[in-house]
């Protein structure tokens, strides 16, 4: 999509166009945040969903589980379905539906049924995961568009970093129905921050539409994917299994974590400055501190201080991963960017889920935890290998100017 083409893709009020959209754009954030720490939130109420429900604690699991098959399912089918309809009400509508699907959690007696409303829930949240690059990139100008994605994307990290300890921590006061009651008032309330401040934008024309295959098929969207796969799986081999990777380093894990998810915010914070003007570049340099990172994890003997420095690394070059992969998928993408974003939700979700199989079926053959370090580790020299030789898919030089000279 060339400059003049986005431009015409700018909602029309004026305000929105000559400043940065600072409470749409935080608003956007906002529903991502929402989508993550529904997500996440159960992993932290584990002994009372058990209690309550009257099931194991592996049962209680599941509520995460379906969560992530329900994004995986609906993320594609979901997006293709409402591609022409409004950005605004389909968001709403992603968000109203959290909102509910909470409430039946809240008030279900059944744990069958509780199952079905987080399956619905991951199925709202991809449809939220599908819509946000698009949304964002086209209420700011071109040279603008990485940078009001990074801000989109803050509240991924800082749900991943307070999505457990904050469930645990309520549900250790309250109920954990209570807990599910206010992610459903903080919905409604967010539902009402999108319409008063979010400017809506049109959906795509049926006659501009392509199917999601020849998307895929689009020059450099396949390594772009290539890499998410590597570098999140990569990543969630690690994230998923930190507690016997740090325990033998002497770092506490709600330690280790909390370093993780401040590092992580300090991340795309970091990326929002440079994104725009050196994608390639910023994308080598984080997924080279994740491969220093994840050579740091296979030697535990360095202590628990040095591993905290490892850590807080890790999480810096992985906080803004979605954003740059996004960017450089949108970028590729241009007028079906929304499309390609329902494939790159898939293709998250199946490496998180993959991280956990892959992890848990190294550690199942008594290999050491410092064995997924050094999974992770091959995992980060794949992504960059393919970014290194796909420059179609990662240009040099400033966005929408590829050639120019890489720097900040």
């Amino acid at each position: 999509m060339t400059e003049t083409q986005a431009a015409e893709t700018l909602p029309s009020r004026g305000a929105e166009r000559d400043g940065f959209p600072w409470s749409a754009l935080l608003a956007l954030a906002a529903a991502g945040f929402l989508a993550i720490f529904t997500e996440t939130v159960p992993a932290g109420l584990l002994p009372q969903l058990s209690t309550g429900l009257g099931i194991s604690e592996p049962a209680a699991g599941q509520l995460v589980t379906l969560y992530a098959l329900g994004s995986v399912a609906a993320a594609i089918p979901l997006v293709a379905a409402t591609r022409s309809m409004s950005r605004k009400k389909v968001l709403l509508t992603a968000v109203l539906g959290l909102a509910v699907l909470n409430t039946v959690t809240t008030v279900a007696p059944w744990y069958e049924l509780i199952l079905v409303a987080r399956f619905a829930a991951g199925a709202a949240a991809a449809l939220i995961w599908g819509v946000l690059a698009g949304y964002a990139r086209r209420l700011v100008e071109p040279g603008l568009q990485g940078r009001a994605l990074t801000v989109t994307g803050i509240g991924q990290p800082i749900a991943l970093a307070c999505g457990v300890p904050l469930g645990a921590l309520a549900g250790s006061v309250v109920d954990w129905r209570w807990v599910f009651a206010a992610l459903s008032v903080a919905a409604a309330f967010l539902a009402l921050w999108i319409a008063s401040a979010v400017p809506d934008v049109p959906g795509q024309p049926p006659a501009n539409r392509i199917a999601s295959p020849r998307v895929v098929l689009l020059p450099g969207i396949r390594p772009i994917l290539l890499v998410a796969l590597s570098w999140v799986l990569g990543h969630n081999i690690l994230y998923t299994y930190a507690a016997p990777l740090l325990a033998p380093t002497g770092l506490r894990l709600d330690i280790g974590l909390a370093v993780f998810g401040v590092a992580a915010f300090l991340g795309i914070t970091a990326t929002g400055v440079v994104i725009d003007r050196a994608l390639r570049a910023t994308v080598l340099g984080v997924l080279a501190l994740m491969a220093v990172a994840s050579a740091g994890l296979t030697h535990p003997a360095l202590g628990a201080v040095l591993i905290g420095v490892v850590v807080a690394v890790w999480g810096f070059s992985f906080g803004g991963a979605p954003a740059l992969l996004q960017t450089a998928l949108a970028d590729r993408a241009g007028e079906h960017t929304d499309v390609a974003q329902s494939v790159f939700v898939t293709v998250f979700n199946l490496a998180v889920g993959g991280g956990g199989l892959l992890g848990g079926a190294i550690l199942a053959t008594s290999a050491p935890a410092t064995a997924l370090a050094w999974t992770a580790l091959a995992l980060s020299a794949l992504a960059a290998l393919a970014v290194g030789l796909c420059r179609k898919a990662f240009p040099p030089g400033r966005r929408g100017n590829p050639g120019e000279d890489e720097g900040p």
